[in-house]
């Protein structure tokens, strides 16, 4: 499974992005995709999952109710549509792809590069 993550950038306090993790692999059903995101000087945090093929979305309690994890199969791509950001938002943003549903980012085995989020107060 490769993976490659983009649409980070400044926004203000607010404000709305939506990070696109284009997936390239094969069995999909099968693999847990995931969002992780890094602040400095912080371990990486889990943020949200699901399992391609169907079934439970996984969100953390920091960003419940204010992002939201889908796909386009079509397109091979896993979105995290990200509302009301606030500064403590700011991280750089993975996305990664395992067999196995965890929160823990040790569990992941397929990783793409990093994407960066900046929220200004």
């Amino acid at each position: 499974v490769q993976l490659q993550a983009f649409g980070g950038g400044l926004v203000q306090a607010g404000g709305s992005l939506r990070l696109s993790c284009a997936v390239s692999g094969r069995a999909l059903s099968i693999y847990i995709m995931g969002w992780f995101r890094q602040a400095p000087g912080k371990e990486r945090e889990f943020v949200a999952a699901f399992r391609w093929g169907g079934g439970t979305t996984y969100y953390a309690d920091s960003v419940k109710g204010r992002f939201t994890i889908s796909r386009d199969n079509a397109k091979n791509t896993v979105y995290l549509q990200m509302n009301s950001l606030r500064p403590e938002d700011t991280a750089v943003y993975y996305c990664a792809a395992d067999r196995t549903y965890s929160r823990s980012f040790t569990t992941y085995q397929y990783w793409g590069q990093g994407t960066q989020v900046t929220v200004s107060s």
